[in-house]
């Protein structure tokens, strides 16, 4: 069998410019970064701007488990079906994390005969958007520093800095470093932090900026420090915001590539969804819509983190209304959260199924919340039986959601016709009628405590002393009204990893609030979750390696 790469760098792509053709691209609205890549000029962001919309699909998925899901192979999968349909649709993906691709799981361009090409390209440096955030983000807290240096005139209390340094990498001994070690003419002496690239609040600024006078109000807000009376001091005051956007202009535009099946693919920002808010920038979006009648987004992990973020943060931000939802799961997932051991998946077992699919009920129930119509898919594998195919779909539609069986991994577009219809279907005679969760007039903590219980099915919530303290500062000064980002395991509805399927009668602990004034949310840090993941045991990166020739091998 023939790996994801191997499948990759076998295909034939077309040159940049054919693939925009597609969406009625000009070529000098593109800046090309090769052959089979390319930058949307902001010529035809502006030029587009009339366009009618076309329909939203957001696809998610139940929680991940070491079966897998599928979701961004499904994403792609779905958008190559539309191609051979003859419907004018386009995909608005994330940008992979190098922090992933070499740590824990490799590649995140899809998979199988459904993936994002040059796949090598997509996760390991792109376009350099990330370089840039990275650039950005270091560049504030040199200014900082250097500030401090230089006589603290805006009167910064080092104890109460919350400006964190960042990499695109897993590194877990940088979470806390002291900086500023030796002569006085190195700096101030204090405890720092860095954190993952994806986490970091200029990501999250980039991918919910509007346009660059946005982008640059924005980077202003920054909350880096306070002073010793507890006054915010911003990223204005110290007077980064020009030099940090000047380092942005490139990045804030959305990048052009193609499916395996020459189908349009917009891919910009990469916030991940279980310690940020896990979706692709809002300027790519809006492009997609503008330039497709159907565009298919995902958002990341389960439902119960990227969805959530999705429609709470990113529709609320944008003003955008999904017009339908696929649910992306597998009847090994669903075995395994109904304690069925990873290597005994592929035995037939209803009782388990019966019992792990509560999880996926839980994700139907909660999409349902938001008034959004749901079609939930199954990525199929040659394990899978018919009895246990005819009791996800008799459970799926018992429940008012169309049922599609996919198999777009191995047979690319064409595994996933069936799947395309049932969301035309969808599109076409079910309304959507999206409404948020919460208001933002609620309280922080009711914000909190919405999530916990109607989404992830907490019976309450605890907070950290410090936490308390935090929101009843923040809430002080004026950003009480800003929707809330939820940092919680992916791996489970509560924010315990280990409590898989549908858990029930636990406490939701809230360890740290703070704001990412920026982006325009307020952050609750739960459980044990970790801003700058580390490397597990044996990373990916001990399987990658590039020969004489440049060919690149084991990225997934």
């Amino acid at each position: 069998m023939k790996t994801d790469i191997q499948i990759a760098q076998e295909a034939s792509m077309k040159h940049i410019r054919e693939v925009a053709e597609c969406l009625d691209i000009r070529e000098e609205e593109l800046d090309y970064y090769g052959k089979y890549k390319a930058k949307l000029t902001e010529e035809l962001y502006e030029r587009v701007q009339g366009n009618p919309d076309g329909k939203l699909v957001l696809v998610t998925a139940i929680n991940p488990t070491p079966a897998g899901e599928g979701k961004t192979t499904t994403t792609v999968g779905l958008g190559q079906a539309f191609g051979k349909m003859g419907v004018k649709s386009v995909i608005a993906l994330r940008e992979p994390s190098l922090g992933p691709c070499f740590g824990l799981k490799g590649g995140a361009a899809g998979g199988g005969y459904a993936q994002v090409v040059p796949m090598e390209d997509l996760n390991l440096h792109f376009t350099g958007d990330f370089h840039a955030i990275t650039s950005a983000n270091n560049l504030l807290a040199a200014m900082l520093d250097n500030h401090l240096q230089q006589g603290n005139a805006l009167g910064i209390d080092p104890k109460q800095i919350v400006w964190k340094r960042c990499e695109d990498m897993n590194d877990r001994v940088l979470r806390n470093i002291v900086v500023g070690l030796g002569r006085k003419a190195d700096g101030v002496t204090r405890e720092d932090h860095f954190i993952i690239t994806v986490a970091s609040e200029i990501m999250a600024i980039l991918c919910l900026a509007s346009d660059m006078k946005d982008l640059k109000e924005r980077l202003g807000r920054i909350i880096v420090a306070y002073t010793w009376d507890g006054t915010p001091v911003t990223a204005k005051q110290l007077n980064a915001v020009g030099a940090m956007a000047a380092l942005l202009k490139d990045a804030i535009r959305p990048n052009l590539v193609q499916t395996l099946e020459h189908t349009p693919a917009i891919v910009h920002g990469g916030p991940f969804a279980n310690i940020a808010h896990g979706c692709n920038s809002m300027r790519a979006t809006r492009m997609a819509l503008k330039l497709a009648d159907v565009v298919v987004t995902e958002a990341g992990f389960g439902a119960d983190l990227g969805a959530e973020k999705f429609f709470d943060i990113k529709c609320r931000m944008a003003g955008l209304k999904p017009d339908a939802v696929v649910l992306v799961a597998t009847v090994r997932a669903l075995k395994y959260n109904g304690g069925v051991a990873k290597e005994d998946l592929g035995a037939e077992n209803l009782d388990a199924l019966k019992a792990g699919i509560v999880n996926l009920e839980k994700h139907i129930e909660n999409i349902q919340k938001f008034q959004v119509p749901v079609v939930v898919t199954l990525n199929r594998f040659v394990s899978d039986t018919d009895a246990e195919l005819a009791y996800v779909k008799g459970f799926c539609e018992e429940r008012g959601c169309e049922f599609a069986i996919s198999e777009v991994w191995e047979k690319g577009g064409e595994g996933g016709i069936e799947l395309a219809g049932k969301v035309l279907d969808t599109l076409a005679h079910k309304e959507s009628h999206f409404i948020p969760l919460y208001e933002n007039e609620l309280s922080l903590k009711e914000k909190i405590e919405k999530i916990a219980k109607e989404i992830y099915g907490a019976a309450g919530v605890s907070y950290e002393p410090a936490a308390e303290a935090a929101i009843k500062k923040l809430t002080g000064l004026g950003f009480a009204d800003m929707p809330v980002c939820m940092a919680k395991t992916q791996y489970s509805l509560s924010d315990d990893p280990k409590k898989i399927g549908r858990p029930e009668n636990f406490t939701l602990h809230i360890r740290e609030v703070y704001v990412s004034a920026g982006a325009g949310f307020i952050v609750a840090i739960t459980g044990s979750i970790m801003t700058m993941p580390g490397l597990p045991k044996v990373p990916a990166a001990e399987r990658i390696d590039v020969d004489d020739n440049g060919v690149i091998t084991g990225l997934f």
